[in-house]
């Protein structure tokens, strides 16, 4: 359990709920607080769980093809300008040492990682490929990305050989769409051993309870196509992650736990409840899910309707997706949009679970709405900027309406027949 009481306290004030609330999901493991102590910079910490706010992750970071840190530091900019609540760096190109520390160094919210990327970039200095690491090695680049002060990492540990052999029997669509899940079975088949990540679970939780970071329990064999979804190594993996999470727990470590992935929307509300059910009210991070398959260019999109739907029946934490998703590396403007959208998602699921603490939001935009308040009504929105490029790109209306409906506004034309009616 993290024991800097100051942190419960922010992350209380911030989010307006009574600091016991934090404290007891803390206890419980149905809250965390991503906050390692070896930051370099102070943030303001957040709670993700039951009882918060719904939160928005979005993943920045290098590709083989592009490595420009100018470039990522940007993209932080835009996700932190756009209201994201964490930001994960998931570089694998250039100089990633540099890049992850002038992100942490920053970053005004919580990072993450994916700390096996490291070994996979460096292992070419040991003259060795992903698959011939070491577990010391492996567990070397872990330590390295908590030293530098990253708050959350994701670990692949739920991947196992029993769980492979499920989808080798299975010929999925899509198979393994998880870049940390394809490394881990890589090493395994090498090897001819169990994923070390799974089979040295403790020593990983002990290395994390030096730093009080949180860990990521990923999901390597999350379904990357909808046929693919709810399918026997899906649920076999979250089954072996239920039992880690009890693990980490009894050790006081914070856990959350990673899901879907391409999931139908009628399918959404059960992968939710199961993994609920399976890691006893454990955090849930969910990328998207996407809704639909057919859609590139608009995956921000498909992502914000499976993450509402989500997030309204439990998640609590949604991974936004860009609108370059299956196509390529996003920049700054995917990376800005891609927030937005996921912030949609979450303010709507929010409205369904609190609505008490969201609907304030709502009402107060349509009051000024209503009044024609077009200024006031834009700087209350979401997204102001877009809002105010929309808003000016004609002549402001001379009655005050927009330029929708112009002199058929049915507000003022309803306005003056009410008004009519009651003379």
């Amino acid at each position: 359990m993290l024991k800097e009481d100051a942190l419960v306290k922010k992350a209380a004030a911030s989010e307006g709920v009574d600091v016991n609330l934090i404290r007891s999901g803390l206890q419980k493991g149905t809250i965390v607080i991503p906050y390692n102590r070896k930051r370099p910079r102070v943030i303001e910490p957040l709670g993700i769980g039951k009882g918060m706010l719904t939160k928005v992750n979005a993943n920045i970071g290098t590709s083989p093809s592009i490595a420009d840190v100018d470039n990522e530091l940007a993209k932080l900019k835009a996700a932190e300008d756009a209201g994201a609540d964490t930001v994960m760096d998931l570089s694998t190109g250039g100089d990633i040492n540099h890049v992850r520390k002038e992100i942490i160094k920053a970053s005004r919210i919580p990072v993450g990682t994916v700390p096996i990327y490291q070994a996979a970039v460096d292992s070419p200095k040991l003259k060795k490929s992903f698959a011939e690491l070491t577990v010391d090695e492996i567990f070397s680049a872990i330590r390295r990305h908590l030293e530098d002060g990253v708050d959350f990492i994701t670990v692949h540990t739920g991947i196992t050989r029993e769980g492979v052999e499920r989808l080798r029997n299975r010929k999925r669509l899509a198979g393994i769409v998880s870049r940390g899940g394809s490394m881990m079975v890589g090493w395994m088949a090498y090897n001819k051993k169990e994923n070390p990540l799974a089979e040295y679970f403790g020593r990983l939780v002990d290395l994390t309870a030096e730093f009080g970071a949180c860990l990521s329990l990923g999901d390597g064999l999350r379904p990357g196509a909808l046929r693919d979804a709810s399918d026997r190594a899906q649920i076999q993996e979250l089954l072996i992650i239920g039992e880690q999470v009890d693990a980490a727990r009894a050790k006081g470590v914070q856990v959350m736990v990673e899901g879907p992935g391409h999931v139908p929307i009628d399918q959404i509300q059960m992968n939710v409840k199961i993994q609920k059910e399976v890691c006893h009210g454990t955090p849930f991070y969910v990328l998207g899910p996407l809704v639909t398959d057919v859609a590139p260019g608009y995956d921000h999109i498909v992502s914000a309707i499976g993450g509402a739907v989500a997030g309204m029946h439990g998640a609590d934490f949604l991974c936004y997706v860009t609108p370059s998703e299956h196509l390529g590396l996003p920049n700054a403007d995917d990376v800005r949009v891609g927030t937005v959208v996921s912030k949609i998602a979450a303010h709507a699921a929010d409205i369904a679970k609190y609505p008490e603490r969201t609907r304030k939001w709502d009402e107060k935009v349509s009051r000024l709405r209503e009044e024609f308040k077009w200024e006031e009504m834009i700087k209350a929105s979401i997204d102001p900027g877009e809002a105010e490029r929309k808003f000016s790109r004609y002549p402001k209306q001379a009655d005050g309406v927009c330029t929708m409906c112009g002199e058929y506004c049915a507000i003022k034309r309803s306005k003056e027949a009410l008004e009519a009616l009651g003379g």
